[in-house]
């Protein structure tokens, strides 16, 4: 069973880039062309995310979720533990129990899915870098950035949001990088290791979600020294595709490390491993696979990438947020 790249089926079908700059195109010389999807505007001029002093307004993600990925689809409930290895770098995330104060006893919650964790992970990354702590505040921030991404933020996407927060801040993550055959460094923790549990009623649902949240302090202290910048902006525009927001995250983290006099290339064997491994068919992986990677390059043009029917060949390239755009408070000393 093949892994879908969009997880909000009120979203239409996707469209090449190819495609939108032909209607683009056709607009500009007064052609009759197709209206365009709500998803294409945003992947051409995302909503606006940029800070009042116009610098761009920063995401993180850790090094480890850059390079693993957490599931695109939903498993199901009946699925407790998603593992991931890509290379050196091995992920697991066990789905965990949380308190229902109504009933005073834990509940199963299921394992985060889908684009919605992976937007949280790095807006939580980011209010913990920016803060400098690792307590955040939730409800107000999350309610802000839900509305700088999507464009709005009403109650039903509010509580998908909060939905995934939960399981998220439920899971058991195992973050592991071996370097070399002797060395490597592992966390073994829940990346929130504290959250204050409100629940929600209405007509139609009860809710479990967190209003305050604590990182681990492991965790933390790993992002602090693995954060890999991205653009917020960046992530609004890709926030219909989990595989482009894998994409775009993995590039922004290879791309400027490899050896200018020494490209990369990797084989859609290697590449449907990495982010189609629920897909049966290449075929079905390749076209996938592709537009994800017109939608990413639409917006992180400074990538140098070279496309065929073998694979992908990697260029040394700039990052999408230079450094001297990531401006971050002093660590604390003790």
């Amino acid at each position: 069973m093949g892994d879908s790249v969009n997880d909000n089926p009120q979203d239409p079908a996707q469209q090449s880039l190819a495609d939108i700059l032909v209607d683009l195109s056709a607009l500009r010389t007064g052609k009759q062309a197709k209206a365009l999807s709500r998803m294409q505007r945003r992947v051409i001029a995302p909503i606006e995310t940029e800070q009042d002093n116009d610098d761009p307004r920063l995401a993180f993600q850790h090094t480890v979720f850059c390079q693993t990925s957490l599931p695109y689809r939903d498993p199901g409930d009946d699925v407790r533990l998603w593992r991931r290895t890509q290379g050196t770098t091995l992920l697991e995330v066990q789905a965990g129990r949380v308190l229902d104060p109504e009933i005073m006893d834990t509940v199963e919650v299921g394992l985060p899915w889908g684009t919605k964790p992976r937007l949280i992970l790095a807006h939580l990354n980011a209010e913990a870098m920016r803060q400098n702590s690792p307590v955040i505040e939730v409800e107000s921030s999350l309610s802000a950035f839900v509305k700088r991404i999507r464009g709005f933020n009403g109650g039903r996407e509010i509580r998908a949001f909060k939905d995934q927060l939960t399981r998220l801040s439920a899971a058991l993550i195992r973050m592991a990088v071996a370097r070399g055959e002797t060395r490597g460094y592992q966390i073994e923790a829940k990346v929130i290791t504290a959250f204050e549990l409100w629940l929600q009623k209405n007509e139609r649902q009860r809710v479990l979600w967190p209003s305050t949240i604590q990182l681990s302090l492991d965790y933390f202290a790993s992002l602090q020294e693995h954060a890999v910048p991205l653009s917020e902006a960046d992530l609004a525009a890709l926030a219909h595709s989990a595989m482009a927001l894998d994409l775009y995250a993995w590039l922004a983290q290879r791309l400027h490390r490899i050896d200018p006099a020494r490209p990369v290339f990797l084989q859609w064997p290697a590449l449907m491993q990495q982010f189609g491994p629920g897909y049966m068919h290449m075929g079905h992986f390749k076209s996938k696979f592709r537009t994800a990677l017109r939608q990413v390059l639409a917006r992180y043009g400074a990538a140098r990438i070279d496309e065929d029917e073998r694979g992908l060949r990697l260029h040394n390239s700039p990052p999408p947020v230079l450094k001297r755009l990531v401006a971050l408070p002093p660590q604390s000393r003790s």
